[in-house]
């Protein structure tokens, strides 16, 4: 995205089907003049259910996005609802995918303005780093996560704890959580670099280690490859089977600061 704007921005993006029978993620990008959009989506609810979840998911709110395409919390939380309807009104249409649901996140960037905010629902991450460290990352709408937060499980269990699959958020599922989206709208600083990826990619790189190949890469592409080669280490060494994973990865450079 080079076209004079204050902000560049540089992205690779993955998804992929792992050793599993089908690939319930999906993923989706698009830009209405100055302010791009990126969204990831990890689908549930059977075979056919959590692909059309998914897919659901992506498509209604870059739909929304390009229809009425504007930049704060406010509207895409209204994305994201836009979502939630099409996904509820999939599921009467289709009693069969009664159960089907999905996560979502999805991150606005104001390249104007160099500002970005996001927002989320599921254990489907948004990660910022600044200065190759991790400056903030969405929280999962968990059973393991709440377990943490009560104090009945350590932060070290989360990504091993046998109940860490078990959402209490998601779009297509009953609840009374809403997305949420981030605390304050990020004014963004040259360097900057963003990861949104499903709990396929999450669960098997450590944060350090995404800080650390993040450093070490020259560009997008460079990190996403390191940190997919390390997971696939990691799910190997621990006998388990590779399961659908899905990535943005996205840096920033500030023109008007470019010397």
């Amino acid at each position: 995205m080079a076209d004079g704007l204050p902000v560049r921005l540089s992205c690779a993006k993955l998804s992929a089907i792992g050793m599993r029978a089908s690939n319930q993620d999906a993923i989706g990008d698009a830009q209405q003049d100055a302010l791009a959009c990126f969204v990831i989506s990890d689908g549930a609810g059977g075979h056919e259910g959590g692909e059309v979840a998914s897919r659901l998911v992506v498509e209604a709110i870059l739909d929304k996005f390009a229809g009425e395409a504007s930049f704060g919390a406010r509207a895409l939380l209204s994305y994201l609802g836009h979502a939630i309807a099409r996904v509820a009104e999939a599921k009467q249409q289709a009693p069969s995918r009664r159960d089907m649901s999905a996560t979502a996140a999805a991150l606005l960037v104001d390249r104007s303005n160099a500002r970005a905010v996001w927002a989320h629902l599921g254990d489907t991450r948004v990660y910022h780093f600044r200065g190759a460290r991790l400056h903030a990352v969405t929280r999962d709408h968990s059973l393991t996560q709440q377990l943490i937060d009560a104090g009945y499980a350590k932060a070290a269990e989360l990504r091993i704890h046998p109940q860490r699959n078990i959402l209490f958020a998601a779009v297509g599922a009953e609840g009374e959580t809403a997305p949420e989206p981030s605390a304050d709208v990020i004014q963004l600083e040259d360097g900057d670099a963003f990861l949104l990826c499903t709990d396929g990619l999450w669960e098997w790189v450590l944060e350090a280690d995404m800080e650390r190949t993040l450093a070490a890469a020259a560009d997008c592409d460079a990190w996403l490859a390191a940190m997919c080669t390390l997971a696939d280490a990691n799910i190997g060494a621990a006998g388990k089977v590779r399961d659908n994973y899905s990535v943005y990865a996205i840096r920033v450079q500030r023109q008007d600061m470019a010397s």
